[in-house]
Parts: structure tokens; C-alpha cells; sequence
């Protein structure tokens, strides 16, 4: 019976029928974990199809408003530099007129002494003020 090509037929036949059935056992749980992460993952892409155009857009319209707000606050720091290049201009001009009336004060305090002292010094001619 052991030399019976028909038993070692049968045992193999039987052996494979046995593993086909652990590996369907095996594979039947499996296959429904596979289909439940599928149907998560469709789910998944549902909500990711139905949210990604609005946040796009909202991202989007972000980027409009920062882009208007950075040029807002480059034409609101040329106007400060500009102001402050007006004042520094001022600044400068009002300096060199300082310097010039300072200038004009001296030579007027020094015409007002020369004057002082020459309307009080005696005269070589002999004649006597008022």
C-alpha cells in the first residue's frame, strides 16, 4: 500500500485540498479587511475631493490679500522714507540759515561795538560831543 502510486495520489491531492482550505480560511478575513480599508480610503478621497477646492481657493485668496497687503506696506514705507527725507532736507536747510542769521548776529553785535566804540572815543580834533 505504501508503494501505491494511487495512495501517494490521493495523499497529495488531499493534502493540497487541506492547504487550499487554511489558506482560504487565512485569506477569507483578510480579504475583508483589505475591502473595509478600501472602502475607508474611497470615503477618505471623497472628502478629500469634496474639501481641497475650497481650501485651495481660500488658500489662494490668502495669497491675493497678503501679495495687496505687501504693497501697501511698500508704498506706506516709500512715503515715510520720502517724509523723511523731506524733514532731513528741512533739517538741513534750517541749519544752514541758523549758521547764516548767526553769522549776520555776529557781524551785526560787532558793527554795534565798533559803532558804541567809536561814537565814545574822544575826538583828536578838539571838538566836544553832545
Amino acid at each position: 500500500m505504501v508503494t501505491d502510486p494511487l495512495f501517494w495520489l490521493s495523499c497529495s491531492l488531499s493534502l493540497m485540498a487541506l492547504s487550499l482550505i487554511a489558506v482560504l480560511i487565512v485569506a477569507i478575513p483578510v480579504l475583508q479587511e483589505i475591502a473595509r480599508a478600501a472602502r475607508s480610503a474611497e470615503k477618505l478621497l471623497e472628502t478629500l475631493n469634496r474639501e481641497f477646492p475650497p481650501t485651495l481657493h481660500a488658500i489662494r485668496l490668502t495669497g491675493l490679500e497678503i501679495t495687496e497687503l505687501t504693497d501697501e506696506i511698500d508704498s506706506g514705507v516709500k512715503s515715510a522714507s520720502d517724509i523723511v527725507k523731506q524733514v532731513d532736507n528741512s533739517l538741513n536747510v534750517t541749519q544752514t540759515q541758523i549758521k547764516k542769521v548767526r553769522t549776520g548776529t555776529r557781524r551785526l553785535v560787532r558793527g554795534f561795538r565798533v559803532g558804541w566804540k567809536t561814537w565814545n572815543r574822544p575826538h583828536l580834533s578838539g571838538e566836544k560831543k553832545d
